[in-house]
């Protein structure tokens, strides 16, 4: 036999390590490969255990969580074990193999798990017929998360290079759950201010129309009635035979007055509840505010219906009409335009708005943020309230071109529910 000279040996040791490392790149890559894009913790779990089982050509692991106020792991994901062993383990911290592993933050590599006496639940282990056992941390930082373990029905089935690779997968998984964690986390705070702020829009749409009608049922009358009177004492003045002519101009000025203020009250009523949107539904109320407005300035404008119109519960219909009120504000302050088209298209389950106008348009991509100034509030406020509603938004323009807002809305189950509380009837 060909004894090996020490720079052969050296050599062959290099190449062998070289392989190795390679390998675990390779195998570390593909992990990341397959947790890129992933939000959703349990996808996350059970993406990683599948690759991991697959680099390690076996057939039973899974992947233990910590439950932070109980401070116990159980498992989360696995595969190869039976489910009444999954459901039975429960680990404190320092309880058996995961449970010491979790508490220390180091791995254990066990030739037959079997046979040693830290383990918990011997008899599960046993009737599950384990053998070679990996158990290593998930960790984010210093923090450990939960603990991966990989079996073997077979002894002596597993190396320290195995131990290693799992190591480093554990410390990726666990920034990996800690960002899905972080992200859910967000989701829910996200879901929270979006109910938050779809209650406050429905009480402030409330308080809108308790003050309209107010201010038709009392306020208006009362002005209504006072330029009635004010009208009868000019004609009683013009009538009598002493005319005073000055007191009658006078007269007629404190008439014209009340008569402007009904007018702008009546604009006032309208801005806080169109009576339309109440009774004839968001159509006509869209069409009545858009040429009110767009017509004075001399801006042509049309709207258009495809599809079956239908009604929609209240809070929907003010949402969607608040939406266009912006979009036709924008049109009436800044675009200079001298048309202006308005599309609603009821499309299955769905209701697309399209707002073009052929203005001055801007630079979409420099509205970042609010300003001080309110320069940007009318875009973000649009974009906002088509997304409490479970819809997106999207502006396109450019200076020159005018502009288009595109707007899709799901209507399906608010149909339903306009249905079921009796407005659809209306």
């Amino acid at each position: 036999m060909e004894k090996l000279e020490p720079d052969k040996l050296d050599s062959q040791e290099l190449e062998i390590e070289t392989d190795r490392r390679h390998y675990e790149l390779v195998a570390l890559s593909r992990v990341s490969a397959a947790l890129s894009g992933l939000w959703e913790l349990d996808a996350i779990l059970k993406v990683a255990l599948d690759n991991m089982l697959k680099i390690m050509n076996g057939t039973i692991g899974g992947i233990l969580l910590l439950d932070e106020d109980t401070q116990t792991l159980s498992y989360r994901v696995y595969q190869g074990f039976t489910p009444a062993f999954i459901q039975e383990v429960r680990l404190k911290l320092g309880e058996g193999i995961a449970g010491q592993v979790a508490q220390s933050g180091k791995s254990i590599l066990l030739e037959d798990i079997s046979q040693d006496p830290r383990v918990a639940y011997k008899d599960l282990v046993s009737a599950e017929g384990l053998k070679a056992f990996i158990s290593v941390p998930l960790r984010a930082k210093d923090k450990v998360l939960g603990v991966i373990t990989v079996a073997s029905y077979a002894p002596h089935r597993f190396t320290q290079d195995d131990m290693y690779l799992l190591h480093a997968i554990g410390d990726q998984l666990g920034v990996a759950i800690e960002e899905a964690k972080l992200h859910e986390r967000l989701t829910r705070a996200r879901e929270r201010y979006r109910q938050l702020a779809r209650q406050t829009l429905v009480a402030q749409e409330e308080e809108r129309r308790r003050i309209a009608r107010e201010l038709h049922d009392e306020t208006s009358q009362m002005l209504s009635g006072l330029t009635l009177q004010l009208q009868a004492l000019v004609d009683m003045a013009e009538m009598a035979s002493n005319q005073d002519s000055e007191f009658i101009d006078r007269l007629k000025k404190v008439q014209s007055m009340a008569v402007q203020i009904h007018k702008e009250i009546s604009r006032l009523i309208a801005d806080l509840r169109p009576s339309l949107l109440d009774t004839l539904g968001l159509v006509p109320a869209i069409r009545q505010y858009a040429e009110s407005n767009l017509r004075p300035l001399g801006i042509s404008v049309v709207v258009e219906v495809k599809g079956m119109d239908r009604r929609l519960p209240p809070e929907v219909e003010a949402g969607l009409f608040r939406f266009v009120q912006g979009a036709v504000g924008n049109i009436a302050q800044h675009s200079r335009a001298s048309n202006a088209s308005i599309t609603l298209e009821y499309v299955n389950n769905e209701l697309l708005f399209r707002i073009r106008d052929d203005g001055q348009g801007f630079d979409v991509s420099k509205i970042t943020n609010i300003e001080e100034s309110g320069r940007g509030r009318g875009v973000f406020s649009m974009k906002e309230r088509v997304a409490l509603l479970g819809g997106h938004c999207q502006i396109i323009s450019r200076s020159g071109q005018g502009t288009t807002v595109h707007a899709t809305v799901p209507i399906g189950r608010r149909e339903e529910d306009a249905k079921n509380t009796g407005i659809g009837s209306r």
